[in-house]
């Protein structure tokens, strides 16, 4: 009996009937009933027998540490699954009924039956972590592991990944990749033995849009509250707006790259639709730059800070502030902001504003921080223009420059002389 397994399992006269799941306890099965719950029965007081043996087993593998693949047909694109932990592959601990990150890329073809026939897939675990204890080395191995797959003949990757810090990370691949195929993250608001759980669908149009054309890094995750479409948003584009919600992700300032139909997908259909402009599958070559410069902060300035926050930042290599309004700060941090710069910092100004573009030339405030040296980082996402320096800073000769730039889509083109 494996997990997988159609199976049916009796206790005092109960019986319950489902897919058998990994479980965190040699005590227990865990299975998940067709209405989506999970049940906990004691393996000593079961009367269990398998129904149907794992149609969606993982074949042979590979001899790889860190390597699975599943069995190959011909007919069908190849899609890398590369997991990096969070919710979409976590799993419930039996014990304590805390979610905890343990599936690796192998558990998640199990518990998502519905990739089955969709690709043939090749697993790689680059980290199993939830998604505040992402860094900046895993950052970097992931942008190798993407490589080395997209090397090995992958038409598309998709990452599993934590929701929460999920902008940071598809921020750091688009501009450290230029990808011939897509690079799709998606994730889970919430876990898999909930009834209401957004897994099986975000798993199943990230693979859809990882077939697709765009080769682009992207997020993809629930479009509405309802399970019918997902959302494609370019990687520098994209924030999380809610805490909870199944469509907690938006494109700020702009609409979505495209869209999964999921009842479409089901139905083995023409599913994927893109608005507007992307780069083609195939028309850039495979090239990686992972450096980047950890000397880098993100400040949020809020009226009454202390001047020494500022001050204790003094020596950075980088400074992103997330300012007021068009881009200002209290007019007394000016002159520490000058000094800053005149030391070698780059410091640039995005806005708090989820909407709009900084622009320091309306007002005084401004014009003086112009002045002193700051760079506008245009409509740039604050967390984004903080990944973009620390690679900015590492990979290129004029990187205050740069920030001013639309490098990976992070820019929107300006409609007016100005934009607010």
């Amino acid at each position: 009996m494996n997990a997988g397994d159609r199976v049916r399992v009796a206790r005092g006269g109960v019986t319950h009937e489902g897919v058998l799941m990994p479980s965190t306890t040699e005590t227990h099965l865990v299975v998940k009933l067709d209405g989506g719950y999970n049940v906990g029965v004691a393996r000593a007081e079961a009367d269990a027998e398998v129904l149907e043996t794992d149609a969606y087993a993982v074949g042979d593998g590979t001899d790889e540490e860190d390597g699975s693949e599943v069995a190959f047909d011909d007919d069908l694109p190849t899609v890398s699954l590369i997991s990096t932990g969070g919710t979409i592959a976590s799993t419930v601990d039996y014990r304590t009924g805390a979610v905890t990150a343990q599936f690796d890329a192998e558990d998640v073809l199990r518990a998502v039956p519905d990739l089955a026939g969709r690709a043939n897939y090749r697993g790689r675990v680059v980290a199993n972590i939830l998604s505040e204890n992402m860094d900046t080395g895993v950052w970097r191995d992931l942008a190798a592991a993407v490589r080395e797959e997209i090397e090995a003949g992958a038409d598309g990757v998709v990452v599993m990944h934590g929701t929460d810090t999920m902008q940071y990370t598809a921020s750091a691949l688009s501009f450290m990749l230029d990808t011939p195929v897509p690079v799709v993250f998606t994730g889970s608001q919430r876990s898999a033995d909930r009834p209401s759980s957004d897994n099986v669908m975000n798993a199943v149009c990230a693979v859809e849009a990882a077939t697709a054309d765009a080769a682009e890094v992207m997020v993809c995750m629930h479009a509405t509250e309802s399970d019918d479409v997902c959302a494609l948003h370019r990687g520098t584009r994209v924030r999380k707006n809610h805490t909870s919600r199944r469509n907690a992700f938006e494109t700020v300032g702009g609409e979505p790259m495209g869209t999964v139909d999921y009842a479409a997908a089901s139905a083995g259909e023409e599913c994927v639709t893109f608005a507007g402009d992307y780069t083609p599958r195939g028309e850039r070559d495979l090239a990686v730059a992972p450096d980047l410069n950890e000397s880098v902060q993100l400040l949020k300035f809020t009226p009454g800070m202390d001047p020494a926050r500022l001050e204790a930042l003094s020596g950075l290599d980088g400074l992103v502030i997330e300012g007021t309004g068009l881009g200002h700060v209290h007019t007394d941090l000016i002159p520490t902001l000058a000094e800053m710069v005149e030391d070698g910092t780059v410091v640039a100004m995005s806005s708090a504003c989820i909407e709009g573009r900084v622009c320091d030339r309306v007002y005084d405030t401004g014009r003086d921080l112009l002045d002193a040296g700051v760079v506008e980082a245009e409509d740039t996402l604050p967390e984004t223009a903080y990944v973009k320096l620390m690679w900015a800073l590492a990979n290129r000769d004029d990187p205050a420059a740069a920030m001013s730039e639309g490098l990976a889509g992070e820019a929107t083109a300006r409609s007016t002389p100005w934009q607010a």
